[in-house]
């Protein structure tokens, strides 16, 4: 692995400055950005619910198959609502992502909770993945309809230019390790 990271270290490098570049034009203007994550936002509800149902079915017996359920379904509609009508305005699409929040939060902490045991220390993950969903809704939701034209576009923004920045970090890093040894050349 470090071998693979260490010769391809700047191909990551390019593709973390391509989405802090992407990202800082979405926060920069996130209307145009929100029209153009609309469409692709769909396919990713979609196809995230159908995975999560074929998860969900084949963990049937497991507790919190509800919850699951709940949160790939949820998917799948918002997915399907989103690509019959993506031209619909983006108030609708500000409440499906509202709706999203709220209901992907929940079901998370429910199932942190419900496997608090198995997941041993790492369920306070899930737990705090299902607050931070709630509290992006109440932010959204708190300054409706205004938040519509720039919620989504903000979103997706910040997330590349994490990612982005994360991938760099990454890259740089992998840049200094010597393969031989897996560990970073001073």
């Amino acid at each position: 692995m470090a071998t693979s990271l260490h010769e391809h270290w700047v191909l990551f490098l390019v593709e973390g400055i391509i989405l802090v570049i992407l990202g800082l034009a979405a926060i920069i203007i996130p209307p145009i950005a929100t029209l153009a994550v609309e469409i692709l936002l769909g396919w990713v509800f979609l196809i995230s619910g159908i995975a999560g149902l074929f998860t969900t079915f084949r963990m049937r017996q497991a507790p919190g198959f509800w919850w699951s359920l709940i949160s790939a379904t949820l998917g799948i509609a918002a997915g399907i609502v989103l690509l019959l009508w993506p031209l619909s305005g983006v108030l609708s699409l500000t409440l499906v992502l509202i709706a999203y929040f709220v209901i992907e939060g929940v079901a998370s902490i429910m199932f942190a909770l419900e496997h608090k045991q198995e997941l041993s220390g790492r369920w306070g993950w899930m737990l705090a993945s299902g607050i931070v969903d709630l509290i992006l809704a109440a932010i959204i939701l708190s300054g409706l309809p205004g938040t519509a034209a720039w919620a989504l576009g903000l979103l997706v923004g910040i997330n590349m230019v994490f990612g982005g920045s994360a991938l760099i970090a990454m890259a740089l890093h992998a840049r200094e390790i010597d393969p031989r040894s897996a560990a970073p050349t001073q």
